[in-house]
C-alpha cells in the first residue's frame, strides 16, 4: 500500500516533465498509477472476501506515537477500486479532453494525479490522525483543481467557497477524532473499534464534531452549497472529485464509523434527517436546471443524501445495500459527467434549451448515457436498480425514512427523465445540434462506467461475497444482493419510484410555476455570502476598534491580559512555596536596590536618551546579579549585549524627538504604572511557581560531565550552544540572519556593502580640515561632530578589542566567552569606530558587505554540522582532534570550534547591518537635508537680493 501512495506521488512529480513533452498525452501513461491502486486491489478480493483485512505500519513521528497505519478492509477494498478504476479513465478521459495549449495543463495533470493519491491514502488509513492528514491533502489538492481556471471569477469563487466550508468542517473533525482517540488511548480506528468507548457527553461532542467534517466534505444539508458551484471546475474534476472520490469522503467516514458509532445518541437522527432532507432538496433543485452539468451536480446532493442516510442508518441490511449503492453511483454519476463533458466539447452548450436531435447524430452517446440514466434511476437490470430496492427492503421498519426516500427516489427518476430529454430529444422549436465526431478515447471511459452499471446487476451476486463482511461489522443480514427477489414491497416502491418520477416530468409544464416558487427562501449561495459578508465586516470592525496605531496601545493590551489571566489564577490557586529566600548575600540587595531605583527613574524620566541610559543601568545590574550567582559567561553576554543595545538607541534617537510627547503620559501615567507594576509581580510570581514546580531532577545536571565528556570543554555555557542544543543555536542563527536582512530592506532600499556615493556625489571621503589625522574618516566629519580625544582613544583601543574578540572565540570552549560574546566585542569595536569616524570611517574599518559576512557566518555554522555528520555520524555533534604539536604539550581541536566561528560572524554582520542601515545611512540623509537647507537659504537670500 505504501508503495501505491509512492507511486502516486512520483507519477505527479514526474507529470510537468511529461506533459512538457508529450501534452495532454501524457495523461495516459499516467493513468497507470491509479491503475496500479484498481489492480492491486482486485488482486486482494480473496482477502476481503474472506473478512480478512491487509495491514501495513511503518514508524513515523515517536514523539506522537504517530505511525503510516495502512489497512484495506471490505469498505476500503470497495473505495480503492473506485478511486483507483475511475481515476485511471478519468486520466484516460483527460488525453482528449484538453488540447494541447490548455492553459494550466501541466499543473492540473499534476494536481489530478496527487489528488488520488491522497484519496488513495484517505481510504486506507488506519490511523485517525493519518486519515486527517490525508483529508486535509484531498481539500488542497480539491481548491486547486476547482480553481484550475485562474482568470475566471467564478472558479476563483468557487475554489475558496469549496475551501472555507471543506476546511473548517475538517478542524471540526479534527478536534472530535482528538476527543475520541485520548479517551480511547489510541487512534488506530481497528483498535478503538475492538475496545469498549468512553460514554457520557465526552462521545456525544466527539460524535457531533466528526459528523460534521463528514456532512462537509459531503455536500449534505447544511453544507450543500458549495457542490454545485464547485461545477466551474473542468469536467474531468467534477466526474471525479464529485461524483466518484472527493464527495465519497464524507460518505466513507460515515460507513467506516458506523458500526460503532451508529447507536450513540445524536448519531441516527442527525444522519438520517439530514440525509432526508439533503435527497429531497438536491433531487428539486435538478429539476429546475436547465444547465445539464449543473442537473447533475444537484442530482449529486440527492444522491450523497440518500447514501448518508443508508450508510448511517446502522442496520446490517441497510449497510450491504449502501455499499452497492456507493458502487452503482460511482459508476453512473462518473459515466454522465463524462457524456455531458463530450457534448460541452463537441458542440460548445451544455444548456437544454439549446440542443436538439443530438440522440440521433450521436447514437453511440445516447446509449451510454441512457444506460448510466436508468441505474441513476433505478431501472431493471441496471446496479442502480439492485441497489435501490436493496434500500427500500432494508428501511422498511422505519416508515417515515421509507417514505422520504420514495420521494427523493420519485425526483432521481424525474431528473434522470429529464437530463435524457434535455441532452439527446429532437424538438422542433430548437435548432438540430450538429457535433463533432467524438473520439474514442473520450467516449471509451464513460461506455466502460456505464457497461459496468448494466453487467454489474445481473451479476450482483458475485459482489455480494467481498461486500457482504463490511455488513456483517453491524451484524447478520437477513437479506442477500440479488436482481430478482420476486413480487415483494421494495420491488413495489421501486415502480412506483419509476411511475411517480415520469409523471412528474410529464407534467413540467404545468409544474414550471411550482418549481419556480417552491423553493428555500434563502438559498445555500446567498446564505453562504451573508455569513462571509457579516465575518468580513465583523473583522473590519474589530481591526477599526484595536488597531489604532499605538504600540503603546498594543503593549499596554498584550501586557494587561498578562496581568489579568495569569495574575488571577495566581491568586486564586497560591501554587507558590511557602518560605521564600528573599536574598542569599547582602550585594544582591543593592544591586536590586539599584535596578529598583534605575527602574523607577526610568519611568518619570522626560528625556528619551536620559531614559535610555536609566533602562541601560537596569540591565547591567541583572549582569551583576549573574556575576553574584557565579555565571559569569552570562554575566559577559549581558554586559555586552547592554552596550550594544545602547549604542543602537544612540543611533536612533538621533531621528527622534528630545523629549518624550507629555500630553499622553498626563492622561495615562498612573495607568501605566499601574500595568507595569501589575506585569512585575506577576512575573515574579510566575517564576517563583515555575522555580518550585519541578517535580523531576533537572536534565541540566548530567550538562556537566556531557560537556567534558562528549563537548570535550569545561565552558558548560559555551558547549550547551555549539554542541548539546546545537539546534536551537542553529535556528536563533537563522532569526538573526532574517532580522538583518529585514532591518537592510524595510529600513532603505540601499546596498549592504557600505556608503557608495550616488550620482553627483564624490567618489572619495572629502576632507573638512587639515588637521591631525588619526582615524581616515575623521575629517570627514563636521567641526561640531568631531572629538579628537575620542579618535586617539580609539585608534589605540581598536586593535585591542578585536584581538580580544579573538580571545573570546578562542577560549570560549573552556573559559567564559565564546563566538557570540567575541562577536559583540568585535561588533562594539566596529560601532566606536563609526562613533568616532563616521561612515566614512566605517567603510574603512569593514570593507566587506554585511550580507557577506551574514552569509558566511551561516554558511560555515552549517558547514560545521556537516563535518560533524562525516567525522561523528551526527549533525552538529562535536568531535576531538589531535593535533601534531607535542612541543605545546597535547593541543587539540574540537570542531565545535567552526561552528562558533560561524556565530561570530553572524553577531558581526548583524551589527554591521545596523550600523550601515540606522546609522551611516540616516548620515547621508542628515547631510542631504543640510544641504537642501543651506541651498535653500542662499536662494531666499537671492531673491531678496
Amino acid at each position: 500500500m505504501l508503495v501505491l501512495l509512492l507511486l502516486h506521488l512520483a507519477a505527479a512529480l514526474a507529470a510537468p516533465l511529461l506533459v512538457r513533452r508529450w501534452g495532454p498525452r501524457a495523461c495516459y501513461p499516467l493513468a497507470l498509477a491509479p491503475a496500479a491502486a484498481f489492480g492491486w486491489a482486485l488482486t486482494r478480493t480473496p482477502t476481503v472476501r474472506d473478512g480478512g483485512a491487509v495491514v501495513e505500519t511503518y514508524r513515523w513521528i515517536d514523539q506522537l506515537d504517530l505511525d503510516v497505519a495502512l489497512r484495506l478492509t471490505a469498505l476500503s477494498w470497495l473505495m480503492t477500486l473506485l478511486v483507483g478504476g475511475v481515476g485511471a479513465l478519468v486520466l484516460v478521459y483527460c488525453g482528449r479532453y484538453f488540447a494541447p495549449d490548455s492553459a494550466g495543463l501541466v499543473r492540473f495533470v499534476a494536481v489530478l494525479v496527487a489528488f488520488a493519491g491522497a484519496m488513495l491514502g484517505l481510504v486506507l488509513a488506519d490511523d485517525l490522525l493519518l486519515l486527517y492528514v490525508f483529508w486535509e491533502l484531498t481539500t488542497v489538492f480539491s481548491y486547486l483543481l476547482i480553481g484550475h481556471s485562474t482568470e475566471r471569477r467564478a472558479s476563483r469563487w468557487a475554489a475558496a467557497q469549496a475551501l472555507t466550508v471543506t476546511t473548517l468542517g475538517g478542524l471540526a473533525m479534527l478536534v472530535g477524532f482528538l476527543i475520541l482517540g485520548e479517551h480511547a488511548g489510541s487512534y488506530r480506528w481497528s483498535e478503538i473499534a475492538g475496545a469498549p468507548l468512553p460514554g457520557g457527553a465526552v462521545l456525544v461532542v466527539a460524535v457531533l464534531l466528526i459528523l460534521t467534517g463528514a456532512l462537509a466534505k459531503s455536500a449534505i444539508v447544511p453544507f450543500n452549497a458549495w457542490l454545485p458551484v464547485a461545477m466551474a471546475a473542468p469536467t474531468p474534476v467534477s466526474a471525479y472529485l464529485h461524483a466518484a472520490a472527493m464527495v465519497k469522503a464524507g460518505i466513507y467516514l460515515i460507513g467506516l464509523l458506523a458500526p460503532v458509532l451508529a447507536d450513540v445518541g445524536p448519531w441516527r437522527p442527525v444522519v438520517l434527517t439530514l440525509g432526508l432532507v439533503t435527497m429531497i432538496a438536491g433531487g428539486w433543485a435538478a429539476l429546475r436546471q436547465c444547465d445539464l452539468k449543473l442537473l447533475l451536480a444537484y442530482g449529486t446532493v440527492s444522491q450523497l443524501g440518500l447514501l448518508a442516510v443508508v450508510l448511517g442508518a446502522g442496520s446490517p441490511d441497510a449497510a450491504l445495500a449502501g455499499v452497492v449503492m456507493l458502487l452503482a453511483h460511482a459508476l453512473f454519476k462518473a459515466a454522465l459527467f463524462l457524456v455531458v463533458g463530450i457534448i460541452d466539447h463537441e458542440v460548445g452548450t451544455r444548456d437544454l434549451r439549446e440542443l436538439s436531435g443530438l440522440g440521433r447524430r450521436a447514437p453511440v452517446l445516447a446509449v451510454v448515457a441512457a444506460l448510466a440514466a436508468a441505474s441513476m434511476a433505478g431501472v431493471p437490470p441496471m446496479l442502480g436498480f439492485v441497489g435501490k430496492e436493496a434500500v427500500f427492503a432494508a428501511l422498511a421498519e422505519r416508515p417515515v425514512v421509507l417514505a422520504g426516500l420514495v420521494v427523493g427516489t420519485i425526483l432521481t427518476v424525474a431528473y434522470s427523465v429529464r437530463f435524457l430529454w434535455g441532452a439527446f430529444a429532437t424538438r422542433p422549436d430548437v435548432e438540430l445540434t450538429e457535433p463533432d465526431p467524438v473520439p474514442v478515447p473520450m467516449l471509451l471511459p464513460p461506455a466502460l462506467l456505464a457497461v459496468g452499471g448494466l453487467v454489474a446487476g445481473p451479476a450482483v451476486a458475485g459482489l455480494e461475497g467481498p461486500l457482504r463482511p463490511y455488513a456483517e461489522l453491524f451484524g447478520a443480514p437477513h437479506e442477500h444482493l440479488a436482481l430478482w427477489h420476486g413480487l415483494t414491497p421494495a420491488l413495489g416502491l421501486s415502480a412506483v419510484a419509476l411511475a411517480g418520477g415520469y409523471v412528474l416530468h410529464a407534467v413540467r409544464g404545468p409544474l414550471a410555476p411550482a418549481l419556480v416558487r417552491l423553493r428555500s427562501p434563502v438559498g445555500g449561495n446567498q446564505g453562504y455570502e451573508w455569513v462571509i459578508h457579516r465575518f468580513d465586516r465583523f473583522a473590519i470592525e474589530v481591526t477599526g476598534a484595536t488597531q489604532r496605531g499605538s504600540l503603546p496601545q498594543y503593549l499596554g493590551a498584550v501586557l494587561l491580559a498578562l496581568v489579568l489571566v495569569p495574575g488571577a489564577t495566581l491568586l486564586s490557586a497560591r501554587p507558590w512555596r511557602e518560605r521564600i529566600a528573599l536574598w542569599d548575600s547582602p550585594l544582591e540587595l543593592v544591586v536590586t536596590l539599584v535596578v529598583t531605583v534605575a527602574a523607577l527613574l526610568a519611568v518619570r524620566a522626560r528625556r528619551r536618551l536620559t531614559a535610555m541610559l536609566l533602562v541601560g543601568v537596569t540591565g547591567y545590574g541583572t549582569a551583576m546579579l549573574f556575576v553574584l550567582y557565579g555565571a559569569p559567561d552570562l554575566a559577559l553576554t549581558q554586559f555586552l549585549v547592554e552596550t550594544a543595545t545602547i549604542a543602537v538607541f544612540v543611533l536612533v534617537l538621533r531621528r527622534l524627538p528630545e523629549r518624550f510627547s507629555a500630553r499622553p503620559l498626563r492622561r495615562s501615567r498612573w495607568a501605566r504604572r499601574l500595568v507595569g507594576v501589575g506585569v512585575g509581580v506577576v512575573l515574579a510570581g510566575l517564576a517563583l511557581v515555575a522555580a518550585g514546580a519541578r517535580t523531576a531532577a533537572p536534565i541540566s545536571l548530567a550538562f556537566p560531565d556531557l560537556a567534558v565528556v562528549e563537548g570535550y570543554g569545561r565552558n558548560v555555557v559555551n558547549v550547551t550552544l555549539v554542541d548539546i542544543r546545537a539546534w536551537d543555536t542553529m535556528g536563533e542563527l537563522s532569526v538573526l540572519v532574517v532580522a538583518a536582512t529585514g532591518v537592510a530592506s524595510l529600513i532603505f532600499e540601499r546596498s549592504r556593502t557600505g556608503p557608495r556615493p550616488r550620482r553627483g556625489e564624490p567618489s572619495r571621503a572629502p576632507r573638512r580640515d587639515t588637521g591631525p589625522v588619526w582615524l581616515s574618516g575623521g575629517p570627514t566629519l563636521q567641526e561640531r561632530r568631531r572629538s579628537i580625544v575620542f579618535e586617539v582613544v580609539t585608534r589605540l583601543i581598536f586593535h585591542t578589542m578585536v584581538l580580544f574578540s579573538f580571545f573570546l572565540l578562542f577560549s570560549g570552549h573552556n573559559a567564559p566567552g565564546g563566538g557570540f560574546a567575541g562577536g559583540l566585542v568585535a561588533s562594539l569595536a566596529l560601532t566606536l569606530r563609526y562613533l568616532a569616524g563616521g561612515r566614512y570611517e566605517l567603510a574603512e574599518g569593514a570593507p566587506v558587505g554585511a550580507g557577506t559576512v551574514l552569509g558566511a557566518g551561516l554558511a560555515i555554522s552549517v558547514g560545521g554540522g556537516v563535518v560533524s555528520l562525516l567525522t561523528t555520524g551526527d549533525v552538529l555533534e562535536s568531535a576531538k582532534v589531535n593535533l601534531p604539536l607535542p612541543w605545546l604539550g597535547e593541543p587539540y581541536l574540537v570542531t565545535s570550534l567552526f561552528f562558533d566561528v560561524g556565530v561570530y560572524l553572524v553577531v558581526v554582520g548583524l551589527v554591521l547591518d545596523i550600523l550601515r542601515s540606522l546609522g551611516a545611512e540616516v548620515d547621508r540623509h542628515i547631510e542631504a537635508a543640510g544641504r537642501s537647507e543651506r541651498g535653500l537659504v542662499v536662494r531666499r537670500e537671492g531673491e531678496s537680493g
